[in-house]
């Protein structure tokens, strides 16, 4: 099965919809909850963009979830020396940008020592290259410190694509970007950009997009935000949409009996945590961890989930090397108990107070810290949650004076590319300043073993797979610092005369538009 992450589109700008727009012609609407741009560099973005971002830039190689291996994008062939420290890249011949330049290999030299200079969340991906060198046009060579998986690295949703760094002159790039400009050579350049407005962004096809634009396709993209599941409905109903990309359990059940209308659920590599604060607080003691691991009621968040989320059974979900099966958690209020009245907390003890952080507007996280408060209520532990923006959650997991943090923090992890690596480097790796080591976990041996993995996984994935279960074992049980609660399921809603949509979980909410065919 060939999965399109490569794709693309021609040229027209087409107004946002209206009352009387139809799908019927070259455009496919994709319906967001939430906004879509809010950093349109693609060295930096490192959030909802990705579902534009990966129809406007593009990759050198693109991950295949049936294979479960890094397939051509950019990149047509790929070699790696046998001990995986060069890869040499032969790459796909007269492509533009859509600023005109050439995409050849000085200019992908280029894009990534940008990337990797300006540090943002995923420009850790590149830390096991060296130096890049061109031979030719069309071949980059990469030699790396540590044997690394590069081809699955070059596949990642963040901090991967390729861009023409000329594209602002002697401007300044990253401030000609932030004007809704883009640099890429995917199918789709962007036409309209409105933040903050409902029909927020429109693409239109770029003409010369080297995948080419025969046969039926869609021509142009916009972006709608509707917060609100009972509009969003409405208007695929109506055919002002095409694709809704989060729905709730009722509203997919919906779908399912429609006529016209498809609905999918497919699983994902993203999972929900919660992150115990370890440096500071009542949760410094191992064994109020581990009574909260033990009080929430895992079982019966999936039930209540209605088809939204999965167990999970450790750190790393089902189609990623690092997962295991048969240890999924359980709730048990008498260990928890236990545990807090050895620490000095619990029922008929002084009571225990714990702060936590979540995201404001998602229900699945409201639906859990409801839960979880009224189990701990019944061990004497109060738990004072605030639903934050993610941004207002960030800063206070900052801030500098330890007192003012969350005990716990709530949030999901999706990994950069398809491998396990990003939840043990971005999550629990102790002295990377740009993690989000919500846990504040400093540990030296567990550093040491995440260090590992990138060389583990390149040479010998049983050995890899291995060392992710023990570090599992570590992170889950041993030193609690975390609970999964489930891995989440997508639920979602097309328009029948939609062909071609794939759900590729390595791009997570992300269609590839160029590959579709519009029904005529």
């Amino acid at each position: 099965m060939l999965l399109a992450a490569c794709t693309g589109e021609g040229a027209r700008v087409v107004p946002p919809p209206s009352p009387d727009f139809s799908v019927r012609e070259a455009t496919f609407v994709y319906v967001s909850d939430t906004e879509v741009i809010d950093d349109w560099d693609p060295a930096t973005a490192y959030g909802n963009e990705i579902i534009a971002l990966q129809n406007i830039y593009e990759t050198l190689t693109v991950y295949n979830p049936v294979t479960r291996k890094a397939g051509p994008r950019l990149a047509i062939s790929w070699r790696s020396s046998a001990d995986r420290r060069t890869w040499t890249f032969r790459l796909r011949p007269d492509v533009r940008f859509h600023t005109g330049r050439p995409l050849d290999a000085q200019a992908v030299q280029r894009s990534i020592e940008r990337t990797r200079s300006l540090g943002g969340p995923a420009a850790y991906i590149w830390d096991p290259v060296s130096t890049i060198t061109v031979e030719d046009p069309t071949t980059i060579v990469f030699h790396l410190r540590y044997a690394a998986p590069l081809d699955l690295i070059a596949s990642s949703g963040y901090g991967a694509y390729i861009y023409d760094t000329a594209a602002a002159g002697s401007g300044d790039l990253k401030r000609w970007f932030a004007t809704g400009r883009d640099a890429g050579s995917g199918p789709y350049t962007i036409a309209e950009w409105n933040k903050g407005k409902v029909a927020e962004l429109t693409l239109r096809a770029f003409d010369g997009y080297w995948g080419g634009w025969d046969g039926p396709r869609y021509r142009n993209v916009v972006f709608r935000v509707e917060t609100d599941q009972e509009t969003a409905w409405r208007r695929l109903l109506q055919g002002e949409a095409n694709f809704l990309a989060r729905l709730d359990p009722a509203y997919h059940r919906r779908a399912e009996n429609t006529p016209g209308v498809r609905s999918v659920k497919t699983a994902s590599f993203q999972n929900l945590l919660l992150l115990f604060n370890t440096a500071s607080g009542p949760l410094r003691d191992r064994r109020v961890r581990r009574a909260v691991q033990y009080a929430i009621d895992y079982h019966g968040l999936i039930r209540a989930l209605d088809g939204a989320g999965e167990p999970a059974t450790g750190l790393v979900p089902d189609g990623l090397v690092g997962h295991v099966r048969d240890r999924q958690p359980r709730q048990n209020l008498t260990q928890a108990a236990r545990l807090l009245t050895l620490a000095g907390y619990g029922p008929g003890r002084r009571p225990l107070r714990l702060t936590l952080t979540y995201a404001a507007d998602d229900a699945d996280q409201r639906m859990l810290v409801t839960r979880l408060a009224a189990a701990l209520r019944g061990l004497n532990v109060r738990l004072d949650a605030r639903a934050l923006s993610w941004e207002a959650q960030l800063a206070r997991a900052r801030d500098k004076r330890p007192g003012r943090r969350q005990d716990v923090f709530v949030m999901y992890w999706r990994p950069d590319y398809a491998d396990a690596y990003s939840w043990y480097r971005n999550l629990f790796h102790g002295d990377d300043p740009s993690s989000l080591n919500f846990a504040y976990l400093k540990d030296r041996k567990t550093d040491d073993r995440i260090d590992a993995l990138p060389t583990l996984f390149a040479t010998d994935r049983t050995a890899a797979q291995r060392a992710y279960a023990d570090l599992q074992t570590r992170l889950v049980d041993e030193l609690a610092v975390v609970a999964v609660p489930w891995v989440v399921n997508h639920l979602r809603a097309f328009l029948g005369g939609v062909r071609g949509y794939t759900d590729n979980p390595a791009y997570p909410n992300v269609v590839f538009v160029h590959s579709l065919t519009p029904r005529g």
